[in-house]
């Protein structure tokens, strides 16, 4: 039994009352800013960088958003690599369906121009 156990009815110290008032500040911010994010889901609004925003501010004090954070990092790294790597097509690159667009796009101006000319 540690010997600097405070006894269950002793009146709380000013160091568990400074962090007591972080855990709520945090807890009432932290879960507005979730809570926005949330609501962004369905209204106009940037939710893929509030929620995460809102949970980080949680997982300062609080070990399941925490943990729900770490999952969602993880959710993210999983579709990027999925998704070739999330690296933008370089400009020289011009794949099948682009090709394909531009020549016919070319020829149709090609033809209109044509078509001024006589």
């Amino acid at each position: 039994m540690p010997l600097l156990r405070t006894p269950p009815n002793a009146p709380p110290t000013p160091a568990h009352r400074s962090s007591l008032l972080r855990k709520t500040v945090v807890a009432v911010t932290g879960g507005t800013v979730l809570m926005v994010g949330v609501a962004m889901v369905v209204l106009p609004g940037p939710a893929v960088v509030v929620i995460p925003a809102g949970l980080a501010i949680l997982a300062t004090e609080f070990l399941w958003a925490r943990h729900a954070l770490r999952k969602a990092k993880e959710m993210v790294a999983r579709a990027i690599r999925a998704n070739g790597g999330g690296q933008p097509p370089s400009p020289n690159d011009t794949g099948p369906d682009r090709s394909e667009h531009s020549s016919a796009t070319d020829e149709r101006r090609r033809g209109s121009s044509q078509k001024r000319s006589t």
